[in-house]
């Protein structure tokens, strides 16, 4: 059968083949459109047992367009179905067996030909330039794109894979499909996206969590905002607006907490910076320093012989051993391995970095999933989340914040709580 599918017999006899395995590539309007806003143009279709892939084809200027509800029976159908970027195509085909490559391999893969770049110097206001690219030209791409991945499609996954597949993808999905308000007189005084129509619409803009990282601690950069380095003191915070009202959770001490947890600690004080400064005989703020100070950068010497860095010291240093004799030391909660022969410039301490940046994201997952089950059918929603801090668009009508408590409290994290009416919460 031709590759090219548009009309009802040709997917009717796809889905008649009744495939197991598949990998999929979607091509929307727009590859900078945040997928929020965007919609799809065509999807590319690679059965592993099959020699050549298929476009399908939904809303392009060349081809006729295939209805969608066979393309959801054809792909809801498959038992395991690969994809570059899980959590982006959940916008488009919310699917449970949907697996995200990226997990295992995230190599650089050329993605366009260089008829896309003429196409998008030529019209580069044109938010649905890939309706007119050829189909032909996109068709090219994906061959080669899949003949980059399959050699990664297994069943024989690690044993994090679930846990970031199913998890921590549906984690931030769900933060990102809210949006968050912004007051747009104020936004335009103190940023510049490179298009506001990439990323902005009714007054809502959408961000963009990056969970493919040396550590998987996200980073949240989209169209030229990171929005996890916001500045605190240049007013640009008063941008970000709620419907209700925001309700923020900030997690305190977190590291020393996690640290804590690894080495089977108890501070057996709610304040942890407070046990510090007690312990080093130093102001509050001096504690924080120096705590953060030695939980990155080592222990200090006049500092040795304090319970919590001994055994942190001994962590470090059988983990490193670990590493070294193995290969690899793996991370509580999510599973994640990091492993020696995809790491460089490694020594203790750097891997100690990474395993409390690892840990701290996957019990953030977990905190997560449960906001979010708690949230469902609610007026109030998670519009932002940067590592120990939480931002809730809040209906206090809905008192809501007893139960959001418990979440933390149940991981036994000590948290702090601020309202306003911006995200400056001045």
């Amino acid at each position: 059968m031709f590759w090219l599918i548009e009309s009802q017999d040709q997917i009717e006899y796809l889905i008649g083949r009744n495939y197991n395995e598949a990998f999929i590539e979607i091509i929307p309007h727009h590859d900078k459109v945040h997928p929020a806003l965007n919609d799809v143009s065509l999807v590319y279709f690679r059965p592993s047992n099959e020699q050549k892939g298929f476009m399908l084809c939904v809303d392009h200027s060349e081809t006729l367009s295939v209805n969608n509800t066979l393309i959801d029976t054809l792909l809801t159908g498959i038992d395991a179905l690969w994809v570059r970027d899980k959590k982006s195509a959940l916008y488009y085909f919310p699917i449970r067996s949907l697996r995200d490559v990226n997990i295992i391999y995230n190599p650089y893969i050329q993605d366009q030909t260089t008829t896309h770049t003429y196409f998008q110097h030529k019209y580069p206001n044109n938010t649905k330039i890939n309706k007119i690219i050829p189909v032909v030209k996109h068709y090219e791409v994906c061959e080669n794109v899949y003949n980059k991945v399959k050699p990664y499609f297994t069943n024989d996954l690690p044993p994090y894979f679930n846990f970031y597949n199913n998890k921590s993808t549906l984690a931030f999905f769900g933060i990102e499909k809210n949006g968050i308000k912004i007051d747009e007189t104020i936004f335009n005084e103190h940023f510049k996206p490179n298009n506001p129509s990439h990323s902005i619409a009714d007054g809502t803009i959408y961000t963009n969590y990056n969970l493919v990282t040396t550590t998987r601690r996200p980073s949240n950069s989209f169209n030229g905002i990171n929005f996890a380095a916001l500045n605190k003191d240049s007013g640009a915070r008063k941008s970000f607006v709620p419907k209700y009202t925001f309700l923020e959770y900030d997690i305190s001490a977190y590291h020393p907490n996690l640290a804590a947890q690894l080495i089977d600690y108890d501070f057996g004080v709610d304040d942890v910076h407070q046990a510090f400064a007690d312990l080093y005989g130093t102001s509050y703020k001096e504690a924080k320093e120096l705590t953060f100070k030695q939980l990155y950068g080592g222990v200090f010497k006049q500092y040795e012989h304090l319970e919590f860095f001994q055994k942190i010291t001994k962590y470090i240093e059988e983990n490193w051993d670990i590493y070294n004799k193995e290969g690899k030391v793996c991370v509580p909660i999510s599973g994640y391995w990091f492993e020696k022969d995809k790491l460089e410039n490694m020594n203790p301490q750097k891997l100690f970095n990474y395993i409390l940046q690892n840990l701290e994201t996957s019990t953030n997952v977990c905190i997560l999933m449960e906001l979010h089950k708690l949230l469902r059918g609610k007026n109030t929603k998670l519009v932002l989340y940067t590592y120990d801090s939480f931002l809730l668009d809040y209906d206090e009508g809905e008192k809501l914040t007893g139960e959001i408590e418990s979440i933390f409290k149940n991981k036994k994290l000590q948290i702090k709580t601020g309202y306003g009416a911006s995200y400056d919460f001045e």
